[in-house]
């Protein structure tokens, strides 16, 4: 991996998914935030296998504070070129104390999208929800997803069985509705940090 790979934002950079990311990646698989996730790797060794598997056309990211932290993961997958359209996935935050404050989950999926409708010029994203995750289908909602359907009891997670909830969103939506949601949080990100840095050197000054 070269800096070249790593793509920069304000509050997080995304960089690609490595073999040396196996036991972190594991761990978070394992922790009560990823409950309404898919059955991941069992074991370290079978993480690191998955990672080193996965095929060139997947854009597989793990998620960075700027001062290279890493505090979760997110991918695009199943990019069609012909259809033009692919499916955002295994969308985690992984280390909730470090984000708390800071606009991550939206920047981070603001630069998948980014990938998707402005890199790669596709006319859709997508992707499913089980349906006992009703924050995350709120959030994206609030993001300008549409729930397009489900596929009844097609998860079992948690012990029981769960509807897959389809959402999508098109280029057209995405630049009308998402992208200025997904500004204006990241703007009140960036006066909420201003405003710390001014309260912290204020404090500092009467030291």
């Amino acid at each position: 991996m070269t800096m070249h790979d790593i793509r920069h934002g304000e509050f997080v950079n995304l960089r690609p998914l490595q073999v040396a990311d196996a036991a972190l990646t594991h761990l978070w698989r394992g922790s009560a935030r990823a409950a309404n996730l898919n059955r991941g790797a069992q074991t370290v060794e079978e993480q690191a296998q998955w990672i080193s598997a996965r095929p060139a056309s997947e854009h597989n990211f793990i998620i960075t504070l700027k001062n290279g932290q890493p505090v979760g993961m997110v991918s695009l997958i199943g990019v069609d070129r012909e259809h033009l359209h692919a499916e955002t996935a295994r969308f985690l935050i992984g280390e909730e104390d470090a984000v708390r404050g800071i606009p991550v989950a939206v920047e981070a999926m603001k630069m998948i999208y980014e990938i998707v409708f402005d890199e790669l010029q596709l006319k859709r994203a997508y992707g499913t929800i089980a349906s006992s995750n009703v924050l995350m289908m709120k959030w994206q909602r609030f993001l300008g997803m549409k729930e397009e359907g489900r596929m009844r009891s097609h998860y079992f997670i948690n012990g029981h069985f769960q509807d897959a909830v389809w959402f999508g969103i098109l280029e057209e939506e995405y630049r009308r509705v998402a992208l200025p949601r997904m500004k204006s949080l990241i703007a009140a990100g960036r006066a909420q940090a201003s405003a710390k840095g001014h309260a912290q050197g204020e404090s500092h000054a009467s030291d």
